[in-house]
């Protein structure tokens, strides 16, 4: 039998990874990694943009998704509480994305906080119901210079991020 402590970090583990392959699908528009973070009856309430089955945002999802420009989510102060197969996982998410609208691109940068209520069920920890709270959101014009040239004078010869499956991540695993 593991010691209940260790137990424990287990499943804080387990349940920080379901919330990190969740953004990377957003980032990368790898759907399944989104659906895959869901029970099949867990409820999205997506503070204000959507509340109902998360099966349904997540078709909501993968028609958005790929088509989005570039996003970075970022999980941070992620705490977890466990009472035995229960947990509330609190955590921010600082976004970043790249957007283009009526022909002007621009940056954005938002930062919204998630809590989850997770269930194990069949020994697999997943949301059952996630409620999103929206905090802050700045945007800017596309200014893009790589520290004014500093770093990379043209940016150019660059390899960059992209969605699923162009990017890096999806290389590597084929080697």
């Amino acid at each position: 039998m593991t010691d209940p402590r260790i137990q424990t970090l287990l499943d804080k583990q387990e349940i920080t990874d379901v919330i990190n392959l969740y953004l990377r699908g957003a980032d990368r528009a790898e759907i399944d990694l989104i659906a895959n973070a869901y029970h099949p009856d867990a409820i999205e309430d997506h503070g204000g943009v959507y509340n109902g089955p998360a099966a349904d945002y997540v078709a909501l999802m993968a028609k958005m998704l790929p088509k989005g420009g570039i996003m970075n989510h970022l999980a941070t102060n992620i705490v977890i509480e466990i009472d035995g197969d229960v947990a509330r996982a609190e955590h921010y998410i600082l976004a970043f994305a790249r957007m283009k609208k009526e022909g002007e691109k621009f940056d954005t940068l938002t930062l919204a906080r998630a809590v989850d209520r997770f269930e194990r069920r069949d020994g697999k920890w997943k949301i059952a119901l996630r409620r999103l709270a929206w905090e802050w959101n700045h945007e800017m014009p596309l200014s893009e210079s790589w520290g004014r040239g500093m770093m990379f004078p043209a940016g150019t010869e660059l390899t960059r991020g992209a969605k699923h499956p162009h990017d890096v991540l999806y290389q590597m695993a084929a080697n």
